[in-house]
């Protein structure tokens, strides 16, 4: 299975507090100084990207699936209903290594948002459209130490599990048959 059709499409999701837009490249510019904070770089590394990084990145986001049509790509930016803003953002990676449809979720919400529980939303809603839409089992990889994130995950239903990569954690959902 190779190309974008193959993959599930992102689409809007609406939770009590948030709209879960799917990417688009127009978001970049209001993204950018959300993003840019480098407080949020503090356990993932790196640096902010520049406006037009974004903008680039988006574009390939925005199509759904990467060049060589290994890996579909699900992007939502999070606003809030009750203003407008832009909060943060959910993504899930669904690389295909074996039978069974996966997915690598990842979460980021602006410094001055988080603390009010925008990103355990967002990710139960990605989670919740993930789950009606194939992706068998759930991974994330998280820094032991950013208990945010690791609350995030448990939220939505991960197990850390005693993998570590890159000082990270892995976490994974249980099998469909031990959920129920």
């Amino acid at each position: 299975m190779s190309g974008a059709a193959a993959w599930p499409v992102a689409s809007p999701i609406s939770t009590a507090r948030l709209r879960l837009e799917p990417l688009r490249v127009g978001h970049a510019p209001e993204t950018a100084p959300v993003f840019g904070d480098v407080r949020l770089h503090e356990w993932t590394g790196g640096t902010p990207c520049t406006p037009a990084e974004l903008e680039a990145r988006y574009l390939r986001q925005a199509g759904g699936s990467s060049p060589d049509g290994t890996r579909g790509w699900l992007n939502w930016i999070l606003r809030r209903r009750s203003d407008g803003r832009l909060t943060g953002t959910v993504q899930a990676t669904l690389p295909r290594p074996h039978r069974r449809l996966s997915a690598q979720l990842a979460w980021v919400v602006g410094h001055d948002h988080q603390g009010n529980g925008y990103g355990r939303e967002g990710a139960r809603a990605m989670v919740e459209w993930l789950r009606a839409h194939g992706p068998a089992e759930l991974t994330a990889h998280v820094h032991p130490r950013h208990e945010a994130s690791n609350a995030i995950a448990r939220a939505v239903g991960l197990n850390a599990t005693n993998t570590v990569s890159g000082g990270e954690v892995r976490w994974r959902s249980q099998p469909a048959s031990r959920r129920r």
